[in-house]
């Protein structure tokens, strides 16, 4: 069997300046950290991050639950290695509004769920979906996020718009628990983009919380097929909230 366990380091290796990358996690919840860190050790620049949201800056969330660094995406965009993010959600992370005033990002907002089924298209090898989501609106006619034509489809007197996949170079994931071969389950909130992205790029690494021997699990708990995953990350710790 192939050795798929190797550091962080090793696992971002192949991340090159320009790539298109998506990161699972929501707020910070569920984001691979380690492999954010390795990110920014790395140094890449100009990436498009596909995600949720902004990720936290240092300081969020408010109270006690307070960052003392920012959390999944916002590692990223603190020290300017984002051109262009795309997402559903980007009112909470200043580094966000901050950087698009500057000059030096750009943004696309997608609707949730319409972001969560291209990407789901991608991982699944269908030529897009259906949604009634934006009909009506300008959405019907402006550019997707990828500067692609949009097209509105009519089925027994409904339109609807049709999107296509939203695929990438990376996904970068955070399992609760993942076996040596990659198969890997999400507890409780963590699951948010964390199910959907897995094989909807060309490499799929993981970090779990937690790596076990295979067959030490009952095969029925994990929600995602190690097939599809090309590394597992050591060393990501557990989530502070």
């Amino acid at each position: 069997m192939i050795n798929k366990i190797m550091t962080a380091d090793e696992a971002v290796a192949g991340v090159k300046d320009g790539m298109t990358i998506m990161v699972g996690g929501f707020l910070g919840t569920g984001s691979p950290e380690i492999l954010m860190d390795a990110l920014v050790r790395k140094g890449v620049k100009h990436l498009t991050v596909i995600g949720n949201d902004g990720g936290l800056d240092v300081g969020q969330p408010a109270g006690e639950f307070a960052g003392k660094t920012a959390r999944g995406i916002g590692k990223l965009l603190e020290h300017h290695m984002v051109d262009h993010i795309i997402a559903s959600h980007l009112g909470v992370n200043p580094k966000l509004n901050e950087q698009f005033a500057e000059g030096t990002l750009r943004y696309t907002l997608v609707p949730q769920g319409t972001l969560a089924e291209k990407i789901r298209a991608a991982a699944y090898g269908l030529g897009g979906v259906l949604t009634p989501t934006g009909v009506g609106t300008p959405m019907e006619t402006e550019l997707d996020e990828l500067g692609r034509k949009k097209k509105v489809v009519e089925i027994e007197g409904k339109k609807y718009l049709f999107e296509l996949p939203l695929f990438a170079d990376y996904a970068f994931i955070r399992p609760s628990v993942a076996d040596k071969f990659g198969n890997y389950y999400c507890s409780k909130a963590t699951k948010n983009f964390n199910y959907v992205m897995a094989g909807a790029a060309k490499h799929t690494i993981i970090a779990p919380e937690k790596i076990v021997e295979i067959g030490e699990i009952d095969p029925d708990y994990f929600g995602v097929a190690g097939v599809l995953v090309e590394a597992i990350a050591e060393g990501e710790k557990k989530w502070q909230i």
